[in-house]
């Protein structure tokens, strides 16, 4: 099998330091969203949330570019999601593949969206946008993640509501997943979608609602508390900063893997 998505796309084995992955299946969610799913070769080791550089060979050369990995660590197989960009460099072409073809990868993983950079707490925020919920996809579905933290509250704000459906599919899932269910209790996942341009059940940016106080009036907790709230940021630039300094304000201190603490952000994105 070849890396194929367009005529100049091709090549017959990884370069130096890469490894192949075969895509088993393509699911296309709007013109702008699309995951898939690969095999996972038996030597690749990841932390749930890490991200790794995926990409083609474009005219001859590898295209890389960072992706979260949305599978959790124990998964036989990894899982991408992923925008469309029409004149991206690496999107533009991902995007058109199919089952049976394959990509590159490099062999390291890494990230800072992992447990291990959380000091313990009560309860853990993911708090996402647009594709910036592949990370917590993969964290919802690990063990781990609710054995450290007694509730999981999942945001993922999109423009439209059709972009909500990979997260919304995905907490159907876990909840529907007999084995997944005897691995953890799913009732500690709380799933918290919203709207920005489009009309749904919850409207608002996730900044607008933890400043209002909306998003714990609805979910029936107090603001901030970092001697029990933990949070886990990932999603534009824009929206990085912005819920980083209201974390902050809230007395959180951040954290990384060398230094655990309150929050930590991602600072890895596709074009």
């Amino acid at each position: 099998m070849n890396v194929i998505t367009s005529p100049e796309t091709v090549t017959a084995a990884a370069p130096a330091g890469a490894l192949l992955l075969r895509v088993l299946d393509v699911r296309h969610y709007t013109d702008s969203l699309f995951s898939f799913r690969t095999t996972r070769p038996a030597s690749f080791r990841f932390r749930s949330g890490e991200f790794v550089m995926i990409g083609l060979m474009v005219n001859g050369k590898p295209l890389f570019r960072a992706y979260s990995i949305a599978s959790p660590s124990w998964d036989e197989e990894l899982e991408f999601f992923s925008i469309k960009v029409l004149d991206g460099p690496l999107t533009s072409r991902l995007q058109k593949i199919k089952p049976g073809d394959e990509i590159l990868m490099r062999q390291k993983a890494t990230g800072t969206l992992v447990n291990d950079a959380l000091v313990p707490g009560r309860r853990l925020y993911m708090l996402s946008t647009g594709t910036g919920i592949a990370p917590f996809a993969s964290l919802i579905r690990d063990p781990e993640t609710y054995e450290k933290f007694d509730e999981v509250v999942l945001t993922h704000t999109c423009r439209q509501v059709a972009e909500l459906r990979y997260g919304i599919d995905l907490v159907e899932a876990i909840r529907g997943d007999e084995m997944l269910v005897e691995l953890f209790d799913p009732g500690k996942l709380v799933h918290y979608p919203t709207t920005t341009r489009e009309s749904y059940q919850r409207q608002g940016r996730i900044t607008d609602l933890i400043r209002s106080g909306s998003l714990f009036a609805d979910l029936g907790v107090p603001a901030f508390d970092p001697t029990v709230d933990r949070v886990m940021i990932c999603g534009s630039m824009e929206m990085l900063r912005e819920t980083k300094a209201l974390v902050e304000e809230a007395g959180l201190a951040e954290g990384s893997n060398s230094r655990p603490a309150e929050f930590v952000i991602e600072r890895a994105f596709v074009e």
